[in-house]
């Protein structure tokens, strides 16, 4: 039995998936026991969706631990861990369910493992309230990096709603423990890129619609930067008919964010450009280091690392503040919040410092 039992109300503050997949991974760390009630009670349909299932079924693999309770429209879970092993592991929502979140709620748990994991996760790549696979490789991976981990991430088929049938492999090696980080210095944008993409029957020119959308939205407030946005048609690695954008900016002290939309029917694809060029201005106006969907997800890090971390950020989001509930809630992390007040501030920008636990990982 694990020595200690939490409980976790998931129908606090944000109310979704979130307070599941930070509260399970923390309990995994911890080796302890974690009852979670009311899961998922702010939704329009409440208890586990097939991806939650799925996510707690990889993690109570990982951890060689014991899951109660556990089905499809569940509003209440125990799970029990045990030790968290280096294998590999195949996680498959079996639904269009995303595989980003697949990957947030395992990969803490993996650093933490006795040693290198391989994850095979199945589901939908590109999925509409969750990160879109590309956004994980090229701005969550990048920055998560800089704690002192690493992860190989290979996208082998892409897979949209509703089917799914997309599959990413991860690749973890464990740490010894997680470095703090100090994201405060902005810098000036110096790179945009990103993907315009379609799959399946949809034409190709819908790719070109988005991405001329998205270049003159972004011209109109940022002039002088080349912006190198690609036209795609995904052919043999692609399930399914999906469109979409990511536009990515890059500051000159390694900050990355991101806009992006998916097109849906009856949607002009002009419209999916813009509306993820006016996401990424956004996120750049605030004079943050981090985006509004990359904060969140670093919550959890900062908890484990070992010493202070410092991020700065625009306006603080209900998912932001809910996971450093949960983290507060199982660790000793820390966490303070100020408004940030030097000259590149503006009244959106604000500094999250948290003096983290220093998890360390006893088997390695």
């Amino acid at each position: 039995m694990a020595a200690t039992t939490y409980e976790m109300d998931g129908s606090v503050m944000e109310g979704g998936g979130q307070i599941l997949r930070v509260s399970a991974a923390l309990s995994c760390i911890q080796g302890a026991s974690i009852k979670i009630s009311k899961i998922r009670a702010g939704r329009s349909t409440p208890g586990l969706r097939p991806q939650h299932l799925s996510g707690l079924q990889l993690i109570r693999d990982m951890c060689d631990g014991n899951l109660e309770g556990a089905t499809v429209g569940s509003s209440e879970i125990t799970l029990t861990a045990g030790k968290i092993k280096g294998e590999n592991y195949i996680a498959d929502t079996h639904t269009a369910g995303s595989v980003g979140l697949l990957l947030q709620v395992s990969l803490p748990c993996a650093l933490f493992a006795d040693g290198s994991s391989e994850l095979c996760l199945k589901g939908g790549t590109n999925a509409e309230m969750a990160p879109q696979i590309d956004y994980t490789i090229k701005v969550f991976k990048p920055i998560a990096e800089k704690f002192g981990m690493q992860f190989d991430c290979d996208v082998r088929m892409r897979g949209y709603y509703p089917k799914g049938g997309g599959e990413v492999v991860v690749k973890v090696n464990p740490v010894k423990e997680l470095s703090p980080i100090n994201m405060t210095e902005r810098g000036n944008i110096t790179k945009i890129y990103g993907r315009a993409f379609v799959a399946g029957v949809l034409p190709f020119k819908l790719a070109k619609d988005m991405s001329t959308a998205a270049v003159r939205t972004i011209r109109k407030e940022i002039k002088d930067l080349y912006i190198n946005i690609q036209s795609l048609q995904e052919k043999d690695k692609a399930c399914g008919n999906g469109n979409g954008i990511i536009i990515v900016a890059e500051s000159s002290t390694g900050c990355i964010f991101a806009g992006s939309s998916l097109g849906k029917k009856g949607v002009y694809a002009d419209k999916v450009g813009i509306e993820a060029a006016e996401m990424l201005l956004r996120n750049i106006r605030h004079n943050g280091c981090v985006d509004e969907f990359l904060q969140d997800q670093l919550i959890i890090f900062m908890a484990l690392a070992k010493g202070t971390s410092r991020m700065r950020t625009g306006p603080i989001t209900l998912h932001t503040q809910t996971a450093i509930h949960v983290a507060e809630q199982l660790t000793k992390a820390k966490f303070v919040i100020r408004k940030a007040d030097d000259e590149h501030a503006n009244n959106d920008t604000y500094i999250i410092e948290c003096q983290g636990v220093g998890a360390t990982n006893s088997n390695l």
